[in-house]
């Protein structure tokens, strides 16, 4: 498409490969959603595009030889986009990166403590103990600037405010406010996107989904289509008026404007996972903020430490682990303040987290207890979390969900699918995750008590890296399968191998001792010997006790830690069918609990019907 002037040099002048696959055929199915802004910059500028003058009509480009002059029209930028809609019943409209709805990210019935009218962000609470740590759900710019004014009045004169939302948010102009919404897939409206691709931020997603809704606009009479309610999708969509990009705020911009004026506060995003432990970088990186706070660090009573908000979007999850780990942050900042005060006063002596009646080692969890049994001062260190987890338990108990979660595995009877998956299989991750996360939080307030007197020397992932122990009582943390009933055998969930298929005799020694790999270390009464059965046992004991070796007394120590059946002269191991080459060790805290685990009426029964 030419003026009249350029249309004859248009026919002299061949376009380029890329001028040619986008303005001749016109045949855009099979590429990606591009962007007004990327369609110019991939497809004019890389080709003979000197300058392009806008019009009402559309785009004019003009080459660097001055003879060419096209206009691009907005059919054929529409055809570089995705159109859906929620239901039949709803207007098709563009989709944001080719398949998101904008959905409008909180609404009433989230504010479970009622605090939008009165704090500016839904769920506003304080930690008890008189620590000033807050949380609070997603506001809006105006909310957000009457929390920095409550902060205010409260004589908080510092403060540092983490987002610790993972997904990306973007803020539309409403009645003279901006207003949260994030993007999300059809098939679950209800759900914030998470583990975006490796690499990309939600920063920068946030800032392509800015620009997509304002050429989405500029094609639709300067509107876009949101969601308000998504339970019953009445007199949806609604329209947002887009006349400018200054109309979209992505998160970063909605908290440093306030902040601008407020040289003391500042703001920070740190994503966290919205179910089980943060990363040790994302401990790092909470770490390394809190640098940049010398009150926080200075043991100098004269001047407090800063103040630290965190959001999410209800604030209640990862809000509430958040707060925790402030919490513990201050703990230490006052036990350490109070040291120095008095000088007598030993660290942690007038703590002011929350008195919680002692758990017996019977009751506690088998992997905290293998903890406090390991670490020294460990009996403090976890009463001292589950005191940071009680002051920040007003919206949700990160403790008590495991043993909720624990309850609902341990009580259901018939297994039945809930979100694509097995109940037990359900809530056993949902139990790991809860405790994964809890057992972070004693690991990082295990790495408080060693360098927050430092100053903070090591990072928490270089710290790690010189605590192995805690990596081994991680990888044991799923003890279910000390739990495991025989019906998981006769469903077919797990199966029993015979050991000799995955264990060949290279010594071949079974012809002559009854046994795989026997063998001797030179010169030395120590033997080692592939698993044997009651059979092959006595065959092994003869030898060892005959007239040429005479050995009297034997030792013989099993070092499997998975559970072991014999059955028609053949030793068998429980395995999953997907997966018959590798072991199901069974973290036991003892030979004792691995012994009872294999003995469970239910598992050997199975084990007896399936091997008879």
């Amino acid at each position: 498409m030419g003026t009249t002037a350029s249309a004859a040099q248009q026919q002299a002048v061949s376009a380029s490969p890329l001028e040619s696959r986008a303005l001749g055929d016109g045949s855009m199915e099979d590429q990606h959603s591009l962007s007004i802004h990327s369609f110019q910059t991939l497809g004019l500028h890389n080709s003979k595009a000197k300058s392009i003058i806008t019009n009402k009509v559309a785009p004019v480009v003009i080459t660097y030889n001055c003879r060419e002059e096209f206009q691009i029209h907005d059919d054929l930028l529409k055809a570089n986009y995705k159109v859906g809609r929620i239901s039949e019943a709803t207007l098709e409209h563009y989709l944001v990166q080719g398949k998101y709805f904008m959905v409008r990210d909180v609404y009433g019935k989230l504010d479970v403590l009622n605090t939008t009218g009165s704090c500016g962000a839904p769920n506003f609470r304080q930690a008890k103990g008189g620590y000033a740590v807050f949380g609070m759900g997603q506001p809006s710019l105006n909310g957000f600037k009457l929390v920095l004014q409550k902060l205010q009045r409260e004589g908080h004169k510092e403060c540092v405010f983490f987002c610790v939302r993972g997904e990306p948010v973007i803020f539309l102009r409403l009645e003279g406010n901006f207003v949260s919404y994030t993007p999300r897939g059809k098939e679950n409206l209800h759900e914030n996107l998470q583990c975006l691709q490796r690499g990309l931020q939600a920063e920068s997603l946030e800032l392509a989904i800015r620009k997509e809704i304002h050429d989405f606009a500029q094609l639709s009479e300067s509107v876009y289509y949101v969601y308000n309610d998504i339970e019953r999708l009445r007199d949806e969509p609604h329209t947002v008026r887009v006349q400018c990009e200054e109309d979209i705020q992505v998160t970063e911009e909605v908290y440093r404007r306030p902040i601008f004026l407020l040289p003391s506060y500042r703001y920070h995003r740190l994503p966290l996972p919205a179910e089980g432990a943060p990363l040790e970088e994302q401990f790092d990186a909470f770490i390394c903020f809190l640098r940049e706070s010398p009150s926080l660090l200075l043991r100098d009573p004269g001047r407090p430490p800063p103040a630290l908000l965190f959001s999410c979007q209800t604030g209640v999850g990862r809000t509430n682990l958040a707060m925790a780990m402030g919490t513990l942050i201050f703990h230490h900042h006052r036990g350490a303040t109070q040291k120095l005060e008095a000088g007598l006063i030993s660290l942690f002596s007038h703590p002011s987290l929350p008195h919680l009646p002692k758990t017996s080692p019977r009751d506690r969890l088998r992997v905290i207890q293998a903890f406090i049994e390991m670490v020294p001062k460990g009996q403090q260190i976890v009463e001292e979390v589950d005191g940071a987890i009680a002051s920040c338990s007003e919206m949700h108990d990160m403790k008590e969900a495991i043993y909720e979660y624990k309850k609902k595995l341990e009580g259901i009877g018939e297994d039945y699918q809930i979100q694509g998956s097995s109940t037990k299989e359900y809530f056993l991750q949902r139990t790991l995750q809860s405790l994964e996360r809890y057992f972070y939080l004693i690991a990082f307030n295990y790495y408080l008590h060693e360098q927050y007197p430092l100053g903070f020397a090591l990072s928490f992932s270089r710290w790690m890296c010189r605590h192995p122990e805690l990596y081994r009582l991680q990888a044991e943390m799923n003890s279910s399968e000390l739990t495991v009933t025989g019906d998981l055998i006769t469903k077919g969930t797990r199966v029993l191998v015979a050991d000799e298929r995955f264990c060949p005799d290279v010594l071949s020694t079974a012809k002559e001792i009854s046994v795989a790999n026997f063998r001797r270390v030179p010169k030395m009464p120590i033997y080692g010997t592939a698993q044997p059965s009651s059979k092959t046992l006595g065959s092994v004991l003869r030898y060892l006790m005959d007239a040429k070796r005479k050995h009297s007394r034997i030792v013989w120590i099993n070092l499997r830690e998975e559970a072991i059946l014999e059955g028609n002269e053949q030793i068998y191991t429980l395995r999953e069918p997907g997966h018959l080459e590798e072991l199901i060790p069974i973290p036991a805290a003892s030979p004792q609990q691995l012994e009872v685990s294999s003995c469970l009426p239910g598992r050997c029964r199975a084990w007896r019907e399936v091997l008879l």
